[in-house]
């Protein structure tokens, strides 16, 4: 199935006021002042990331970064992503410095519609190299 055939079939999707969990390729260099180096797979998310704000999804985005050991390593953050997504979309999103558990949880109870939130590198956790499927 195309990129396109799987676009279209999106569009097709009510999705207002519904939250939609979306796994998106943020692996992309950051130099050690935090600066995105080279953004070609942020830019590519945008259309879809676009269209659920815009048909007024609550749009939590979830990536990985690099190859942290299954614990948080502050080179391998995506905050400094979370940022250049913010910069790239011309809006301010959400990002949370977790992707699991109770402050997760608490912050995707409160998102609007149209709002975004990335959150934190999935490979801080064991359990995502090691596809544990808690």
């Amino acid at each position: 199935m195309s990129t396109e055939t799987e676009f279209y079939r999106l569009k097709e999707c009510n999705v207002a006021q519904k939250r939609v969990l979306v796994r998106v390729d943020f692996n992309v260099p950051v130099d050690a002042s935090g600066k995105v180096q080279e953004d070609t797979r942020i830019r590519a998310a945008l259309e879809t990331i676009c269209f659920l704000r815009d048909a007024g999804a609550k749009v939590i985005l979830m990536s990985h970064l690099g190859r942290p050991k299954g614990k948080p390593e502050a080179r391998y953050s995506l905050a400094p992503v979370a940022a250049h997504l913010a910069e790239q979309l011309g809006q301010g999103i959400l990002f949370v410095e977790d992707c699991i558990g109770e402050k997760v949880s608490s912050v995707v109870s409160q998102l609007q519609p149209g709002s975004i939130l990335l959150l934190e590198n999935l490979r801080f956790h064991a359990g995502e190299t090691e596809n544990d499927p808690q």
